[in-house]
């Protein structure tokens, strides 16, 4: 993910590491020159036997960048991303968009901290009571600050980790229950630190068919990752042989079993004041689509009196009105997918009825049914609908691979995140990161032994930057966009299967409903030569130009 930050600080660093070569070029020139004018002299660069001289010439070249990255810093805090704008991976024009629709968790409504703690201690009280699990795991709490979105895990070696987008674990970031993973035993396990797609979990994320890896992509589960976390703890601290596939499975019916078995949604409906966050930006953004005369539908997997309490707390008793087709308990991903179950009408008392459906009728909720059968009643297909939702496979990826849907993905974590990447902190330590890394690249070409000792001391700094950065972000996982250098998977496919992503919805209410979102044209490594010389000159989703409207 770039940000104006890091992308400044990328093209900084990158005519900084261009102005140490030529520095030192000019430096190797200037030593010529003075040999010529005043005899023999001791080449800076070349000559046998001028480690001494090259230490301190290296140290010059370092402190030189260090103070051309300082003057960056002000000119990049001038222009600091929006958190509350949208992201494009891919042109599209709302013009174009006649229908909204919508998920219900984590896009309509969003939840407040207290839902993953409930639904920790709900999960862990079941292991107890239902799967015989020792009474002493009640003794762990939920660390809502543990663990991030997108991270996979491996079920036989019950560890969790991120890897990235070409599939290689992140080394630091291997956690077998609470405890890190020492990277030579990370090495000695995979044989090194990628992991071959045969082990990677199946097209949404789960580990079957062979599969060892399950892929965490839904933000309910950040509490399932917690709690495997912590049985596994406690099962090692207390050296308790057991099954890590069976642990695997019991934790993973018993964050089932919340949903299913109604404990979260009645949880939800008996205070709903203490668990729904923004009711109003919600409604907002439903209140300008109707005005513009945008069709609206909604399909959700959640159970239909629970999305009618919640929405009549969002937006009032008559939220149907606003909707021209309801769907719950769809069972997405299964609902694009499965031609065979039909559409059945619920009644005002929950009731589910027998008649055939021949219509979607406005004002009316349905349950089950299929994608197919949907585009079938309404007719809406192709590039006119967009569909928002925070689950990158399950609401997304059916969609923008099988029926042409435009696809909005809501991301929370993007808010979060870009407001530290805006910190001066970061921008400096970022900067400096960058450059350092492009003084590095051009200085290895130095092999005498006081050479490699100071490039030594600057791959050390810039691993104790790197393991900063990380712990800005999240100590254990870092950021959910980016491992030390490459893209994580998560943002790999979110970067597939999203035209465009944001916080929350409530980012439309910034934009027109004729808006274009352009994706930045980022250069390809390829490129970089080109854009080496410059700063970025696209026009970026600037913070201090949505404050000044």
């Amino acid at each position: 993910m770039a940000t104006a930050a890091v992308a400044a600080a990328a093209a900084a660093a990158r005519g900084a590491g261009a102005g140490a070569v030529a520095a030192l070029r000019s430096g190797c020139r200037t030593a010529a020159r003075g040999r010529s004018r005043a005899g023999p002299a001791r080449s800076l660069c070349t000559a046998p036997g001028t480690a001494p001289d090259m230490k301190r010439y290296l140290w010059e070249r370092y402190r030189e960048a260090k103070r051309s990255t300082a003057e960056l810093v002000p000119s990049i805090m001038s222009n600091l991303l929006n958190p509350d704008a949208i992201f494009s991976n891919n042109e599209m024009s709302l013009s174009d968009i006649e229908i909204y629709g919508f998920d219900y968790d984590y896009t309509l409504v969003f939840y407040s901290k207290h839902l993953h703690t409930l639904i920790f201690n709900a999960a862990r009280d079941l292991l107890i009571n239902e799967h015989r699990y020792p009474v002493e795991i009640r003794k762990y709490e939920y660390d809502p600050d543990f663990a991030i979105r997108g991270l996979h895990y491996d079920v036989q070696r019950a560890v969790l980790m991120k890897i990235d987008a070409f599939h290689y674990i992140q080394l630091g970031t291997v956690y077998r229950g609470l405890s890190v993973v020492p990277d030579e035993e990370v090495i000695e396990m995979y044989e090194g630190s990628h992991v071959p797609l045969e082990q990677m979990s199946d097209f949404y994320g789960k580990s079957s068919h062979g599969n060892t890896m399950k892929q965490f992509m839904d933000i309910f589960s950040l509490p399932e990752m917690t709690l495997l976390s912590c049985v596994n703890e406690y099962f090692l601290k207390n050296n308790i042989d057991y099954e890590p596939v069976h642990l695997y499975k019991d934790v993973k019916d018993s964050i089932r079993d919340v949903h299913t078995k109604g404990i979260m949604y009645r949880a939800i409906e008996a205070d709903i004041e203490k668990y729904i966050c923004y009711p109003e930006q919600t409604r907002a953004v439903l209140a300008k689509l109707a005005d513009h005369g945008k069709k609206m539908f909604l399909i959700t997997n959640s159970p239909s009196s629970f999305v009618d309490k919640g929405m009549r707390y969002i937006v009032g008793k008559d939220w149907r009105d606003l909707f021209d087709v309801v769907i719950v308990q769809a069972e997405k991903p299964n609902f694009f997918n499965d031609r065979r179950r039909p559409f059945r009408k619920v009644n005002e008392k929950g009731v589910l009825l027998w008649d055939k459906i021949y219509k979607l009728q406005k004002g009316q909720i349905y349950k089950q049914g299929n994608l197919y059968e949907f585009l079938k009643l309404t007719g809406w297909r192709g590039s006119k609908v967009l569909y928002f939702g925070d689950h990158i496979y399950s609401d997304l990826a059916d969609l923008t691979l099988k029926h042409g849907w435009r696809t909005g993905a809501i991301i929370p974590e993007l808010r979060s995140e870009l407001r530290i990447m805006n910190t001066e902190q970061y921008i400096q330590t970022m900067t400096w990161l960058q450059t350092l890394t492009g003084l590095l690249e051009q200085m290895q070409v130095h092999r005498d032994a006081e050479s490699q000792l100071v490039l030594q001391e600057w791959k050390k700094e810039r691993k104790e930057m790197r393991e900063m950065t990380k712990g800005s972000f999240n100590t254990q996982f870092g950021s959910l966009f980016r491992t030390d250098q490459n893209p994580t998977y998560f943002l790999r496919r979110l970067s597939r299967f999203a035209d465009i992503y944001m916080a929350s919805l409530s980012c439309l209410l910034s934009y027109d409903v004729s808006h274009t979102f352009y994706p930045r044209r980022t250069p390809l490594q390829h490129e970089l030569p080109a854009w080496s010389d410059r700063p970025p000159t696209v026009r970026l989703p600037l913070l201090q130009e949505a404050q000044a409207k």
